[in-house]
């Protein structure tokens, strides 16, 4: 099977933990503020330990353990979404009146889409730079893994979504609005994987820049969102438990397959 294919066919499937997440909302008009916090930070440890173990560590090992690439991609990733977090103009779910980015007349709901591509697009690149590696080869880089990292990344979309939709209800939104709202912040993940995955297959040389570069992108909303949201308000604690749970189920998961 083509790597691009095998690409989106891994991230339909976090997209998928992400609606089913998001249909949590269907059946519940609220949920405890730390088990909210303990969702996010949960997302943040697995989101971390994959930016490590399923795309630095290949980057590194397939460079013949020299770190510059793995260096190099992982700040251009990184400063890439810092980019475009100033120029892009969006609005978070949660945050009504405070938008970011340059002025514009655009409506709310398209400053919403926008907001959730900036934030989900890296975890497509991510699962499509893992499959279109595979490409070639090399040594660092197996289907088992990939598979890992798409898993990884699917697991955390589930309390994601119902982290988005929930909120949303709470607010007086309706159920099906809050549904779609939490279910489309994955829909733009597998057009990261296709596009992740057509970069990776560009050209081998540039294969250790990608995987970095993929790292980087996570980490940057792992650090600028996630994190901070879920320590925001009294539960930051339970957060931080969160945060190392999912990093080792993911770690697990990644050596487990990978």
């Amino acid at each position: 099977m083509s790597p691009v294919l095998m690409a989106f066919y891994g991230t339909l499937f976090t997209w998928f933990m992400t609606a089913l997440g998001s249909s949590f909302v269907l059946f519940f008009k609220s949920i405890k503020q730390w088990v909210l916090d303990t969702m996010l930070g949960f997302a943040a440890g697995v989101m971390i330990a994959a930016s490590f173990w399923s795309l630095l560590a290949p980057a590194i090992e397939m460079s013949s353990g020299s770190v510059l690439p793995a260096v190099l991609g992982f700040l251009a990733g990184g400063f890439f979404l810092r980019l475009i977090d100033m120029l892009l103009p969006h609005m978070h779910i949660n945050e009504d009146n405070h938008r970011e980015g340059l002025k514009t007349p655009w409506g709310k709901s398209t400053l919403l889409f926008l907001a959730v591509t900036l934030h989900n697009f890296p975890e497509g690149l991510a699962v499509g730079v893992a499959f279109g590696a595979l490409a070639y080869g090399v040594e660092g880089t197996s289907l088992a893994s990939a598979i890992a990292l798409a898993l990884g990344i699917g697991i955390q979309n589930l309390p994601e979504g119902a982290a988005v939709s929930i909120p949303l209800r709470r607010e007086g939104i309706s159920r099906w609005k809050s549904f779609f709202w939490g279910q489309f912040s994955g829909m733009v993940e597998p057009i990261g994987g296709v596009l992740g995955a057509l970069m990776a297959m560009a050209a081998r040389p540039v294969l250790p820049y990608a995987l970095a570069f993929a790292a980087g992108a996570m980490i940057y909303v792992v650090v600028e969102e996630v994190i901070p949201e879920s320590q925001k308000g009294e539960y930051g604690h339970l957060a931080t438990a969160g945060v190392l749970i999912g990093f080792a189920v993911m770690m697990a998961l990644d050596v487990a397959l990978g």
